[in-house]
């Protein structure tokens, strides 16, 4: 569950920024588009991950029943699969969605929550790795277990920096075929597509994020959200995924100006991501790509 962009706040400009992603155009897109994203999620965060999906612009639905998963996956925008408390059924649940969503092509999101120190979630999603996610989203820990490259974090903390973990992402993204997103300090999208990788490193968010149940799960949700709305105008992946860190970034950025504590900048979190402009998230994150 660690928060993206978390190690400090950021209030450098777009002008700085050295990336071809349209954050402005993606967010208004994401927003116009309203996605429908289908949760399969910890029952620790289903709340804040709601919460956060419609104060971005987005649609929650929490659906995970076995018999239910596969129908709606079909007719969702994106699918969020997070292994951070996995019931039986919701395992089930799981299974049915991710094959639901490979078959009508609805991109999925794979979270996998402390991954790397239990056995049960690592082995789900060390074999879900075959099903083609569309994204990872992971702290560096995480990713790290995941590619089998080392151990998982302290529970759901990290304790592998995102630099470190780089080199897990990118056998993860030419694995997969798909997106991968390491959150911690400063955070880093990768992306394998046509044998050239891509990364592209964004600095945003606050410290507090990491005080906050749930920022990094809801951002796995908000990930599914943007890539729905992205392929629905034949925008990419990767810049979808960047979109979405740098929504949950700003808005850190902006409640962190105005909350002394977690309780208040919870609320101001919240509040930023349903009220900043497109043009103000762009203004607020500084993005470079970069060759790994």
């Amino acid at each position: 569950m660690s928060a993206p962009g978390s190690g400090s706040s950021s209030s450098s400009s777009s002008s700085s920024s050295s990336s071809s992603v349209d954050i402005v155009h993606l967010v208004s897109e994401m927003r116009r588009a309203e996605p429908l994203v289908h949760c399969l999620t910890n029952s620790v965060v289903r709340q804040i991950t709601a919460d956060v999906l419609l104060a971005a612009g987005a649609a929650p639905a929490m659906v995970d029943h076995p018999e239910e998963a596969a129908d709606f996956a079909a007719v969702a925008s994106g699918v969020l699969v997070n292994v951070g408390n996995p019931t039986a059924e919701q395992v089930e649940g799981m299974h049915a969605a991710i094959g639901s969503a490979r078959e009508h092509g609805t991109p999925w999101v794979l979270d996998p929550v402390a991954v790397g120190g239990l056995t049960l979630r690592t082995g789900l999603a060390t074999g879900w790795l075959d099903h083609v996610p569309a994204a990872i989203r992971a702290n560096a820990s995480e990713i790290v277990a995941l590619a089998g490259t080392g151990v998982g974090g302290r529970g759901v903390d990290s304790t592998h920096d995102v630099a470190a973990a780089l080199p897990s992402a990118l056998m993860l993204a030419e694995r997969t075929g798909g997106v991968v997103a390491v959150t911690g300090a400063q955070d880093v999208v990768v992306t394998n597509s046509g044998g050239l990788t891509v990364a592209t490193w964004i600095t945003s968010g606050h410290p507090l994020l990491q005080k906050v149940i749930g920022t990094g799960c809801a951002l796995g949700a908000l990930t599914a959200a943007y890539l729905g709305a992205a392929r629905a105008t034949g925008l990419p992946d990767h810049d979808a995924v960047v979109a979405a860190h740098a929504h949950v970034g700003a808005a850190g950025t902006a409640a962190g100006r105005v909350a002394a504590g977690p309780g208040l900048f919870a609320v101001a979190w919240l509040d930023a991501l349903y009220t900043l402009t497109p043009g103000e998230i762009a203004d607020s994150v500084t993005l470079l790509d970069a060759t790994p």
